[in-house]
């Protein structure tokens, strides 16, 4: 089963004392101790990132790793990634995640390994990447339509609550037609794909929600309705 959970902003990297999302991703995987990898690629592997992951999967019931392209931990790096249940991907500056990971030939890894089962996960950048299109501020100032890798259609835009520019820009985009209709997500929502339709949405916040944005004659905004992972 080809399964993609796209995060608009959360888990530990944005909500280190509210564990739902993470150990949502986690529970997907079906196994008792699922073989977890990060790849903080766009944040150019920052170390205080990568030691943020270990410090809260360290104290879940995974087995965490992670994957440095400045350091890589194998030659093989198919064989490495193939081996994981999960992969986690951070946020940080999408177009470099996206000329790094085609440099070293992830891209098509990266496609094989959702095709053969391996559950893709990630935030902001780490969750626009996997769509048509997304709305990235890698170009420095302002909001700019980027090119991703397209397992999943349309386009995405995260933060939707979280920026206040978010939410004009993508209307605009979409409006111009600079980028697809998609689905936009706030802060603490995951949308649960499988294969390419979605499957669920959770959120870690009671008020956080998904929205449809589309064009007709003017901007539709819908909202789509998340599940509360809380009690």
């Amino acid at each position: 089963m080809r399964q993609i959970i796209a995060m608009g902003g959360g888990g530990f990297s944005m909500e280190p004392d509210n564990p739902l999302l993470d150990r949502y991703i986690l529970k997907q995987a079906g196994t008792e101790k699922p073989k977890i990898c990060f790849l903080p690629t766009a944040s150019g592997d920052s170390e205080q990132y990568i030691s943020r992951f270990y410090n809260f999967f360290n104290k879940q019931n995974c087995d965490p790793s992670h994957l440095s392209l400045f350091n890589p931990p194998s030659r093989d790096l198919e064989k490495f990634i193939l081996e994981k249940d999960i992969l986690y991907v951070g946020g940080g500056n999408t177009k470099n995640l996206l000329a790094l990971w085609k440099d070293w030939e992830l891209d098509s890894i990266l496609r094989k390994t959702w095709e053969e089962g391996v559950i893709l996960a990630g935030l902001s950048a780490g969750a626009i990447c996997w769509f048509e299109q997304g709305v990235t501020d890698s170009f420095g100032d302002g909001l700019e339509p980027i090119t991703c890798l397209g397992l999943l259609d349309g386009s995405n835009c995260p933060h939707y609550d979280g920026e206040t520019e978010r939410r004009p820009a993508y209307h605009k985009l979409i409006e111009s037609n600079k980028i697809q209709s998609g689905i936009a997500v706030d802060d603490g929502v995951a949308i649960h794909y499988k294969g390419k339709e979605i499957h669920k949405i959770v959120s870690s916040r009671p008020d956080a929600k998904a929205y449809s944005v589309f064009l007709e004659k003017d901007i539709i905004e819908r909202e789509l309705p998340a599940q509360y992972l809380g009690t």
